[in-house]
Protein backbone atom coordinates (compact mmCIF):
# COMPACT_ATOMS: atom_id res chain seq x y z
CA UNK A 1 0.00 0.00 0.00
CA UNK A 2 2.69 1.74 0.94
CA UNK A 3 4.64 1.51 -2.37
CA UNK A 4 1.69 2.21 -4.09
CA UNK A 5 0.78 5.58 -2.59
CA UNK A 6 4.87 6.16 -3.28
CA UNK A 7 4.54 5.55 -7.03
CA UNK A 8 1.60 7.77 -7.49
CA UNK A 9 3.15 10.59 -5.70
CA UNK A 10 6.01 10.02 -7.88
CA UNK A 11 4.06 10.06 -11.28
CA UNK A 12 1.93 13.29 -9.97
CA UNK A 13 5.42 15.02 -9.21
CA UNK A 14 7.34 14.02 -12.43
CA UNK A 15 3.83 14.97 -14.47
CA UNK A 16 4.05 18.26 -13.10
CA UNK A 17 7.74 18.86 -13.28
CA UNK A 18 8.19 22.10 -14.96
CA UNK A 19 11.20 20.49 -16.25
CA UNK A 20 9.74 17.46 -17.36
CA UNK A 21 7.35 20.07 -19.43
CA UNK A 22 9.98 21.80 -20.53
CA UNK A 23 11.87 18.99 -21.84
CA UNK A 24 8.77 17.53 -23.75
CA UNK A 25 8.41 21.03 -25.04
CA UNK A 26 12.20 21.32 -26.60
CA UNK A 27 12.65 17.95 -27.60
CA UNK A 28 14.52 16.52 -24.90
CA UNK A 29 14.34 12.77 -24.09
CA UNK A 30 14.52 13.73 -20.48
CA UNK A 31 14.71 16.40 -17.53
CA UNK A 32 18.45 16.17 -17.48
CA UNK A 33 19.15 17.52 -20.44
CA UNK A 34 19.18 20.50 -18.60
CA UNK A 35 21.35 19.87 -15.84
CA UNK A 36 23.74 19.39 -18.41
CA UNK A 37 23.00 22.51 -20.69
CA UNK A 38 23.16 24.82 -16.91
CA UNK A 39 26.60 23.12 -16.48
CA UNK A 40 27.98 23.39 -20.32
CA UNK A 41 26.54 27.13 -20.40
CA UNK A 42 28.70 27.96 -16.82
CA UNK A 43 31.45 26.25 -17.86
CA UNK A 44 31.73 25.89 -21.84
CA UNK A 45 32.34 22.03 -22.19
CA UNK A 46 30.95 21.32 -25.44
CA UNK A 47 32.70 22.62 -28.54
CA UNK A 48 32.05 22.23 -31.81
CA UNK A 49 33.86 19.11 -33.51
CA UNK A 50 34.71 17.53 -29.89
CA UNK A 51 35.24 13.90 -29.07
CA UNK A 52 32.69 13.17 -26.55
CA UNK A 53 31.84 10.16 -23.86
CA UNK A 54 28.47 9.31 -22.41
CA UNK A 55 28.78 6.59 -19.47
CA UNK A 56 25.04 6.06 -18.69
CA UNK A 57 23.45 7.41 -21.33
CA UNK A 58 20.31 6.48 -21.44
CA UNK A 59 17.53 7.62 -22.72
CA UNK A 60 20.04 9.92 -24.47
CA UNK A 61 18.94 13.66 -23.64
CA UNK A 62 22.87 14.43 -22.81
CA UNK A 63 23.09 12.89 -26.13
CA UNK A 64 20.94 15.12 -27.87
CA UNK A 65 22.12 18.23 -25.77
CA UNK A 66 25.86 16.97 -27.19
CA UNK A 67 25.03 16.79 -31.11
CA UNK A 68 23.23 20.17 -30.83
CA UNK A 69 26.05 21.73 -29.25
CA UNK A 70 28.92 20.37 -30.99
CA UNK A 71 27.64 19.66 -34.36
CA UNK A 72 28.12 17.76 -37.48
CA UNK A 73 31.63 17.36 -36.92
CA UNK A 74 31.89 15.94 -33.50
CA UNK A 75 32.45 12.37 -32.90
CA UNK A 76 30.26 10.96 -29.72
CA UNK A 77 30.51 7.60 -28.08
CA UNK A 78 27.24 6.67 -26.01
CA UNK A 79 27.34 3.87 -23.61
CA UNK A 80 24.68 1.84 -21.04
CA UNK A 81 23.34 -1.10 -20.04
CA UNK A 82 19.81 0.01 -20.68
CA UNK A 83 18.90 -0.07 -24.49
CA UNK A 84 18.80 3.48 -25.65
CA UNK A 85 17.00 4.85 -29.39
CA UNK A 86 18.79 6.22 -31.63
CA UNK A 87 20.65 9.49 -31.37
CA UNK A 88 21.74 10.58 -35.02
CA UNK A 89 25.33 11.56 -34.83
CA UNK A 90 25.90 8.78 -31.73
CA UNK A 91 27.62 5.99 -32.22
CA UNK A 92 25.84 3.75 -28.95
CA UNK A 93 27.17 0.77 -27.15
CA UNK A 94 24.59 -1.68 -25.20
CA UNK A 95 26.71 -3.05 -22.50
CA UNK A 96 27.53 -2.93 -18.60
CA UNK A 97 30.50 -0.67 -18.19
CA UNK A 98 31.79 -3.07 -15.29
CA UNK A 99 32.64 -5.82 -17.59
CA UNK A 100 36.16 -5.55 -18.77
CA UNK A 101 34.87 -6.68 -22.49
CA UNK A 102 32.50 -4.06 -22.76
CA UNK A 103 35.07 -0.99 -22.08
CA UNK A 104 37.35 -2.98 -24.57
CA UNK A 105 34.97 -2.83 -26.92
CA UNK A 106 34.31 1.07 -26.02
CA UNK A 107 38.07 2.02 -26.43
CA UNK A 108 38.18 0.16 -29.31
CA UNK A 109 35.63 2.22 -31.27
CA UNK A 110 37.52 5.46 -30.08
CA UNK A 111 40.47 4.17 -32.07
CA UNK A 112 42.83 5.56 -29.96
CA UNK A 113 41.32 9.20 -30.50
CA UNK A 114 41.82 12.01 -26.96
CA UNK A 115 38.61 12.64 -25.78
CA UNK A 116 37.68 16.51 -25.04
CA UNK A 117 34.85 15.32 -22.78
CA UNK A 118 33.97 12.65 -20.12
CA UNK A 119 30.21 12.72 -18.89
CA UNK A 120 28.87 10.01 -16.33
CA UNK A 121 25.58 9.97 -14.76
CA UNK A 122 25.63 6.53 -14.27
CA UNK A 123 23.80 5.47 -11.31
CA UNK A 124 23.62 1.50 -10.34
CA UNK A 125 20.27 -0.20 -9.93
CA UNK A 126 19.06 0.27 -6.34
CA UNK A 127 18.57 -2.27 -3.97
CA UNK A 128 17.06 -0.57 -1.85
CA UNK A 129 19.71 -1.04 0.45
CA UNK A 130 21.18 2.37 0.93
CA UNK A 131 24.79 1.85 1.84
CA UNK A 132 24.75 -1.21 -0.54
CA UNK A 133 23.71 1.44 -3.17
CA UNK A 134 25.82 4.25 -2.09
CA UNK A 135 28.71 2.09 -2.65
CA UNK A 136 27.87 0.94 -6.12
CA UNK A 137 27.46 4.36 -6.85
CA UNK A 138 30.98 5.31 -5.79
CA UNK A 139 32.37 2.19 -7.38
CA UNK A 140 31.28 3.67 -11.10
CA UNK A 141 32.29 6.92 -10.58
CA UNK A 142 35.57 5.45 -9.63
CA UNK A 143 35.44 3.43 -13.07
CA UNK A 144 34.26 6.64 -15.01
CA UNK A 145 37.35 8.52 -13.08
CA UNK A 146 39.88 5.91 -14.47
CA UNK A 147 38.68 6.64 -18.16
CA UNK A 148 38.87 9.75 -17.90
CA UNK A 149 42.28 10.47 -16.48
CA UNK A 150 43.24 7.62 -19.04
CA UNK A 151 41.62 9.27 -22.36
CA UNK A 152 41.17 12.91 -21.79
CA UNK A 153 43.90 15.08 -23.69
CA UNK A 154 45.27 17.61 -21.72
CA UNK A 155 42.80 20.22 -20.58
CA UNK A 156 39.62 17.87 -21.31
CA UNK A 157 36.82 18.00 -18.72
CA UNK A 158 35.40 15.46 -16.78
CA UNK A 159 31.54 15.63 -15.65
CA UNK A 160 30.52 13.17 -12.76
CA UNK A 161 26.79 12.57 -10.70
CA UNK A 162 27.85 11.24 -7.39
CA UNK A 163 25.86 11.20 -4.52
CA UNK A 164 26.87 12.94 -1.11
CA UNK A 165 26.58 10.28 1.50
CA UNK A 166 29.71 7.79 2.77
CA UNK A 167 32.62 8.03 0.46
CA UNK A 168 31.61 10.98 -1.14
CA UNK A 169 34.56 12.94 0.45
CA UNK A 170 37.09 10.13 -0.18
CA UNK A 171 35.72 10.42 -4.12
CA UNK A 172 36.39 13.93 -4.04
CA UNK A 173 39.84 13.80 -3.57
CA UNK A 174 40.29 11.27 -5.94
CA UNK A 175 39.57 13.50 -8.34
CA UNK A 176 41.71 16.53 -6.53
CA UNK A 177 44.18 14.45 -7.11
CA UNK A 178 43.37 13.37 -10.94
CA UNK A 179 42.71 16.89 -12.19
CA UNK A 180 44.06 20.27 -11.67
CA UNK A 181 40.79 21.92 -10.61
CA UNK A 182 37.67 19.93 -9.38
CA UNK A 183 34.40 22.12 -8.51
CA UNK A 184 30.98 20.94 -7.24
CA UNK A 185 27.90 21.71 -9.84
CA UNK A 186 24.13 21.61 -8.46
CA UNK A 187 22.04 22.08 -11.68
CA UNK A 188 18.83 24.04 -10.71
CA UNK A 189 17.35 20.91 -12.45
CA UNK A 190 18.79 18.76 -9.76
CA UNK A 191 15.55 17.63 -7.29
CA UNK A 192 16.22 19.80 -4.13
CA UNK A 193 15.82 16.87 -2.18
CA UNK A 194 18.13 14.32 -4.14
CA UNK A 195 21.63 14.18 -2.65
CA UNK A 196 22.93 14.20 -6.15
CA UNK A 197 25.79 16.63 -7.07
CA UNK A 198 27.77 16.62 -10.09
CA UNK A 199 31.82 17.16 -9.57
CA UNK A 200 34.02 18.64 -12.66
CA UNK A 201 37.06 17.92 -13.38
CA UNK A 202 39.29 19.91 -15.92
CA UNK A 203 43.15 19.19 -16.58
CA UNK A 204 43.43 15.52 -16.27
CA UNK A 205 47.17 14.93 -14.29
CA UNK A 206 48.56 11.99 -16.38
CA UNK A 207 49.16 9.30 -14.26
Amino acid sequence: MKKNKTSRAWVHDHVNDPWVQRAQAEGYRARAAFKLLEIDERDHLLRPGAVVVDLGAAPGSWCQVAVRRCGPKARIFALDLLPMEAVAGVDFLLGDFTEDAVLEELESRLGGASVDVVLSDMAPNLSGVATVDQARSVHLCELALDFAVRHLKPGGQFVVKVFQGEGFMEYRKQMEAAFASVQVRKPKASRDRSAEVYLLGKGPRRP
